[in-house]
């Protein structure tokens, strides 16, 4: 049971550390983008700057720090910041625009995937206080801040609002193969436990039809086996399962093995494409090489060994 929570623990890690790197990288490419629009098409000389600055020093820390801290350290400080951060901007553009206050709803769906359901309370309380001090402000100070067109802002919150698209897409994404890893640790969990105590192997059985359901559905939907690199622990990644489960999965349906599963999807890819593709445009290698086979030589062999005659004859009798 322990190992099970330590895998489960592992995986959610990695996606969370893997959702930040991505996560970095869109901010990177959005602040560019803003800090362009501002440097040439409209021209703001002081939020251009702002933003190269910001910039700078959102991927020069990242870079430093991000093997340094745990993901929730990271999480904390990365949405503190960039709150104080976005500040200045939705007091730059609240008497042309308040849809900047728009990047702070993020930082809500970003508490709801990292961090416990406490945080997510306390960061709309956050996020709020924001707004509404941002509103005291605006209203009773004045900064002397640019004023933009009805173009230029239009242009800006269209920006704006595809990038939240973007960004609020991403998190989603993740949130989606944490919640997927949280499920799967919580079936292996249920199924270690029955296993101890001797639960009837009808039992046993059922799970492992439901299992090879969902093998099945993930490799006509992902179509893995085209990847020549593909093996049975990147399955086991990508379903959030432990190997050992889909080994006895696919042994309960009569399969020796995962490499015998995964050749026979294989072959009958090659099968497809030779049914769809005329050989005098397209060579043998592109069809056993787009259906996952690193050389000829493994093909020729599995394909004997699966269909009972080697390629050649096979594509002579299809020619008859």
């Amino acid at each position: 049971m322990a190992t099970t929570h330590n895998i489960k623990t592992e995986r959610i890690e990695h996606y969370k550390r893997k959702l930040i790197h991505y996560y970095i990288i869109l901010m990177a490419i959005i602040l560019s983008v803003f800090a362009l629009i501002f440097t040439f098409i409209v021209p703001d000389k002081t939020m251009s700057w702002y933003l190269y600055g910001g910039l700078f020093f959102m991927m020069y820390t990242y870079i430093i720090v991000r093997k340094s801290y745990s993901v929730e350290v990271l999480i904390h400080t990365y949405m503190i910041s960039a709150s104080f951060y976005n500040f200045y901007i939705m007091l730059a553009f609240w008497n042309n625009s308040v849809a900047s206050f728009v990047w702070l709803i993020p930082i809500l769906l970003g508490a709801y995937v990292f961090l416990a359901r406490k945080y997510v309370l306390i960061y709309f309380i956050f996020v709020l206080f924001n707004i509404i001090l941002g509103y005291l402000i605006s209203n009773n100070f004045d900064f002397n801040f640019p004023k933009h067109s009805p173009e230029d802002v239009k242009m800006t919150d269209t920006v704006l609002m595809i990038s939240n698209v973007a960004v609020i897409a991403l998190l989603l994404y993740f949130k989606d193969k944490i919640r997927r890893v949280e499920i799967y640790s919580e079936i292996e969990e249920k199924l270690q436990t029955d296993l101890k105590t001797t639960i009837p192997s009808v039992e046993k059985d059922i799970y492992s039809e439901e299992l090879f359901g969902k093998i099945e559905h993930m490799m006509n939907e992902k179509h893995f086996y085209k990847d020549v690199n593909f093996n049975i622990s990147k399955l086991s990644t990508e379903m959030g399962v432990n190997s050992s489960y889909i080994s006895k999965s696919i042994r309960h349906k009569g399969f020796p093995n995962f490499n015998n599963y995964l050749n026979l999807y294989r072959i009958n890819c090659v099968k497809k494409l030779l049914d769809e593709n005329d050989l005098e445009r397209v060579t043998l290698m592109y069809i056993y090489t787009e259906a996952g086979f690193s050389n000829q030589s493994t093909f020729n062999r599995v394909f004997k060994q699966i269909e009972g005659t080697t390629p050649s004859e096979y594509i002579s009798r299809m020619q008859r």
